[in-house]
């Protein structure tokens, strides 16, 4: 199993190579850039407190989000690349192992304001194409992947803030009918946290590459 990831990995590494390198010639300030522009905040549930006698739980929560696509990967790879003096070839694997995790990840950070300060085990996460009030979205429900910690190229480029919890989530591109979560008309992305019976919400726009 291992040889036979390696090879996975090495195959993906030349792929890469044949592809568009320009990112391991940017510098410090355009990594950082692309990499803190998939970097948005939100809140889970109200301004007010609601829960009356029931204090155990916050009455909402911070919610920050990174959305990991490929432009964010490749600046967090060079970004590690600059400060640790990697050479080309460590860089573009970096890449390689962030990019075979699966579809697309967010890296989803959670603080609760009060309470216990635990955060509730049956919170969930969709990924859906921004759409106008009242009209259905065609979402997908991301998978919590707490071994993804360990990809280096999967942790952004902002400094972490340690009153946030971190998830990495994982999130299908396609359906169960094999339609393409984002059509050619969609422009935002749109991720939906559930903790509790509160929801938040954070967007982003979604890069050409995403668009089907």
């Amino acid at each position: 199993m291992k040889l036979a990831a390696v090879a996975a990995l090495a195959g993906v590494v030349t792929f890469a190579q044949g592809a568009d390198e320009s990112w391991l010639r940017w510098d410090s300030a355009r990594a950082q850039a692309i990499g803190k522009a998939a970097y948005v905040q939100g809140r889970v549930g109200g301004i007010f407190d609601t829960r009356l006698l029931k204090t155990e739980r916050s009455y909402n929560y911070k919610l920050a989000a990174t959305w990991l696509n490929g432009d964010v990967i490749r600046a967090a790879a060079r970004t590690l690349q600059l400060t640790q003096r990697l050479s080309d070839d460590d860089a573009r694997t970096l890449v390689a192992e962030a990019s075979g995790v699966g579809d697309t990840v967010v890296m989803i950070e959670i603080d609760p304001r009060e309470g216990s300060g635990v955060i509730p085990a049956d919170w969930a996460a969709f990924l859906q194409p921004a759409t106008p009030k009242g009209v259905d979205a065609r979402l997908v429900r991301g998978t919590n992947r707490p071994e993804l910690r360990e990809v280096k190229a999967l942790a952004g480029v902002l400094r972490r803030n340690y009153d946030y919890d971190r998830f990495w989530v994982v999130f299908p591109l396609r359906h169960e009918d094999g339609k393409p979560l984002f059509a050619g008309g969609d422009t935002e992305a749109e991720l939906v946290v559930r903790i509790a019976d509160r929801e938040g919400r954070v967007r982003w726009p979604i890069p050409l590459s995403l668009r089907r």
